[in-house]
């Protein structure tokens, strides 16, 4: 039920958050794109995500999917929070990310070991949140998680 309820928070506040609070402009590049590209590389790993979740890219949000895959996160609600724990601990800060980890640690105080977790391994990686990733696509993955200290 939870995950119901945290789920239909985010497809309320998707829609204002994309139009009003991202300034960025959409990644010119199409999933299919990203799926020709080297198996290596971050875009091909991307695609992947994508096609095997059953997503699109979302205009403007693109760097969400980006940091699943970069930090090897699953897409659960559980996850997706856990996630933006990782960011915060990378230095990530937004008023969209304040109120998932709000809502997600009043929602899972049982996975509060597991938030801490994730917080600690964006603490341990070097900064990365905040890079241009639609210039990065043709980079291979591991190299950028080595880079970065992504673990």
């Amino acid at each position: 039920m939870r995950d119901l309820f945290i789920e239909k928070l985010y497809d309320i506040s998707k829609k204002p958050y994309q139009k009003f609070l991202k300034k960025n402009e959409p990644w010119k590049i199409t999933h299919a794109e990203l799926l020709l590209m080297p198996k290596q590389t971050l875009g091909f790993h991307l695609g992947h995500f994508l096609s095997k979740h059953g997503f699109e890219i979302q205009s403007k949000l693109e760097d969400h999917d980006v940091f699943h895959v970069l930090t090897n996160t699953g897409i659960t609600v559980p996850e997706e929070i856990g996630m933006q724990y990782f960011l915060f601990g990378n230095g990530k800060r937004s008023l969209y990310l304040y109120m998932v980890i709000a809502t997600g640690t009043l929602f899972y105080p049982d996975k509060i070991g597991y938030f801490e977790n994730q917080y600690l391994r964006g603490k341990n990686a070097f900064q990365f949140h905040n890079l241009d990733y639609f210039k990065m696509l043709s980079i291979p993955l591991k190299t950028i998680q080595t880079t970065f200290k992504i673990k």
